[in-house]
């Protein structure tokens, strides 16, 4: 079990971790010690253990917070899921209109009159 020294508020630790875990421990430790800094700079010197126990509770605030964000990302996620369910479900039907006969006849008399110039146009040639 590795021990590690990590710096808290400008104060020293020694703390034991499980092997592969230091960097999940050193993580933490700097998040933590990115409170405790803001403390310090905020209030100046205070004794270690508030100073501890405010900067966790300020994580533990902002973890609140992502947790409130991800419950809610989480329920929005749901509903747009069950409206894709919902549409895969019962998929919209498309009405294509029909075009009506007089414009299918005037196309078709349009393309035999520019299939008969096309021909004089060759004869000429």
């Amino acid at each position: 079990m590795p021990d590690l020294t990590i710096s808290i508020g400008g104060r020293d630790f020694q703390v034991a971790c499980q092997q592969g875990e230091e960097h999940f421990l050193r993580t933490a430790a700097l998040m933590l010690d990115n409170e405790a800094q803001v403390l310090l700079g905020q209030i100046g010197r205070m004794p270690e253990t508030r100073m501890l126990l405010m900067a966790g509770l300020m994580l533990a605030d902002k973890a609140a917070g992502v947790e409130d964000q991800l419950r809610e990302a989480q329920n929005k996620a749901g509903e747009l899921q069950a409206r894709i369910d919902e549409l895969q479900a019962n998929p919209a039907q498309v009405e294509v209109a029909v075009v009506p006969t007089e414009v299918t006849d005037s196309l078709a008399e349009i393309a035999a009159r520019a299939e008969a110039l096309a021909d004089r146009v060759e004869e000429q040639v």
